[in-house]
């Protein structure tokens, strides 16, 4: 089949390169524009891009595609389908209609839990047992479309917000060319309408969220430390410093909240309910570390205390 590919960020790199490999044709690729990156803010092509670049297929980065000479482009295509994973620009109804077979896109969550914008963090920060990727139809509503196929991922004590990434990532890939294969073979998909009742909304993260209130349980701390790496990054005081944190476990015990109680095993802090063992750790202008590593060029002791 002749397909058009939509996307941006990482995440969208395995499902591309998994159909340039298969037997489809990825005619043309849309991501987003360069943007400036980096500390001498030079413009940077997505890694969508990129990939598109090493395997010599077009690419058009339109600002919009409500642009009705961009929408001439796709449509000169005369494409079988439309793959969506993580592009970041809405698509207009007109062009959703252009592919012969639809439009598809690669939604990281269980649908219909965690429509929107985050919605791995949100599975993390929610305490969800697991997560998965969704195939689904694309419509004008915001993840709204019937679905195809889902693949569910454990979420374990250990998991952040890059490792389930990764991981949805190769699901997603995985699913949506097979999807594509049933396609092709069948000229349809079977497609499951949502259960409206059960829809959850995963707003955009916020830097505000990054800041740590000890007096929270200790389970959710880790989750949010968790979920907001590798971005925005968890993030206490400590000695009158901002301090990132990029790791940290729960623990069963009890300490005035924010507290060092223990560098035995990590660093260990009270909390609202239960011990956070915090594992790596990062101050302004230092390298992120392991805690023991940190501790050799940081000595803090019994008391010491993290703050908000």
């Amino acid at each position: 089949m002749k397909i058009i590919y939509a996307g941006t960020p990482e995440f969208a790199m395995p499902a591309l390169a998994a159909l340039i490999e298969s037997s489809h044709e990825v005619s043309l690729v849309l991501t987003q524009p360069d943007r400036p990156a980096g500390r001498g803010m030079k413009l940077k092509p997505s890694p969508v891009k990129s990939l598109a670049l090493e395997h010599n297929i077009p690419v058009l980065q339109p600002e919009t595609l409500k642009d009705a000479a961009v929408q001439a482009q796709i449509a000169a295509e005369n494409a079988d389908a439309l793959v969506v994973a993580a592009y970041g620009l809405i698509i207009p109804t007109a062009v959703l209609n252009m592919p012969r077979h639809g439009c598809y896109n690669i939604h990281a969550s269980l649908l219909p839990r965690w429509r929107g914008a985050a919605p791995i963090q949100r599975s993390l920060l929610a305490g969800d047992k697991e997560t998965g990727v969704t195939i689904m139809e694309v419509v004008p509503a915001l993840d709204a479309g019937a679905m195809i196929l889902r693949g569910a991922l454990p979420i374990t004590a250990q998991d952040t917000a890059q490792t389930l990434h990764d991981g949805l990532a190769d699901i997603g890939a995985k699913l949506m060319l097979q999807a594509m294969n049933q396609l092709e073979s069948t000229g349809k998909l079977v497609a499951e309408p949502q259960d409206e009742s059960l829809v959850t909304y995963a707003e955009k993260l916020q830097k505000s969220e990054a800041a740590i209130d000890w007096h929270q349980d200790a389970e959710a701390l880790s989750r949010q430390v968790r979920a907001f790496n590798p971005f925005p990054v968890a993030q206490s005081t400590l000695q009158g410093e901002t301090c990132r944190i990029w790791m940290a476990q729960a623990l069963d015990g009890q300490a005035e909240p924010g507290t060092i109680v223990s560098l035995d095993q990590g660093i260990i802090v009270g909390c609202g309910k239960g011990l956070l063992r915090i594992d790596e750790l990062q101050l302004p202008g230092g390298k992120r570390l392991k805690a023991r590593d940190f501790l050799a060029g940081n000595p803090l002791k019994l008391g010491d205390k993290f703050g908000r």
